[in-house]
């Protein structure tokens, strides 16, 4: 049995991307590890400090340690500090927005990225304009960013939550072709927003979860993983 190991920087995204696993890859063993004070420093810094990188490189660590076969990176906000980890971890390290990122970028002429942290938002767009260059094109980025809703979210309003965030959908939809959820925890909202807005939305958890099958069947062909899978121009699996 192949071992998948994700790591979290918050408690939000576990239950819903475990049952995405059920779905997609019902057959692996899939190991938590979840460290919530990550993403509350993130947050409280403004960006990601020493101490959270290097705690989170030490979670990648542990999952090699465990035997994981793939390590799933479930946070945008620490995507880069993944990238840098890929060095040091002798397992492959799928981000769980790599493939979403990718799908814009190939896509769409004019991306929104909608987040309700800046944390988030900044990370996401410098990922579509990398896969963006590798592919050679010229997207366009409107920014996203849901004021206020995260705090409502973390005050105990979601439906506050939930407000802002689809004002912000819809005053971005007029100037994008797409609008990508840089937070896998606002997946469960795509089809209500992509219904209001009128326009096609993209979000990583099902995008990353199909990401880590694809690399296993690599590992299992015996083919070297490098590069993450949807950043050499393949197909991809389609949204959820």
């Amino acid at each position: 049995m192949k071992t998948v190991v994700a790591v979290y920087t918050g408690q939000g995204l576990a239950d819903p991307l475990k049952a995405v696993f059920r779905e997609v890859l019902p057959d692996v063993r899939l190991v938590n590890l979840i460290d919530d004070s990550l993403i509350g420093d993130v947050v409280k810094a403004g960006h990601i400090p020493p101490g959270v990188a290097r705690r989170l490189v030490q979670y990648f660590h542990n999952g090699e340690e465990i035997g994981a076969d793939v390590i799933l990176n479930t946070c945008s906000s620490v995507g880069e500090v993944a990238d840098e980890a890929r060095k040091l971890i002798g397992v492959p390290i799928v981000k769980i927005d790599d493939a979403m990122a990718a799908k814009a970028a190939a896509a769409y002429d004019r991306v929104a990225v909608l987040a309700t942290l800046p944390s988030t938002l900044q990370p996401t767009m410098r990922l579509i304009e990398k896969k963006a260059a590798e592919l050679g094109r010229d997207v366009k980025l409107v920014n996203g960013l849901a004021e206020g809703a995260f705090e409502a979210l973390t005050g105990g309003k979601p439906e506050e939550h939930d407000r802002i965030l689809l004002e912000t959908a819809l005053r971005v939809a007029r100037d994008a072709d797409v609008i990508v959820l840089a937070q896998g925890s606002m997946a469960r909202m795509e089809k209500a927003l992509a219904a209001e807005t009128g326009k096609p939305v993209l979000s990583s958890p099902r995008l990353g979860v199909e990401q880590v099958k694809m690399t296993l069947e690599k590992l299992s062909r015996g083919e070297t993983v490098g590069k993450p899978v949807f950043g050499e121009g393949g197909d991809l699996p389609p949204v959820c």
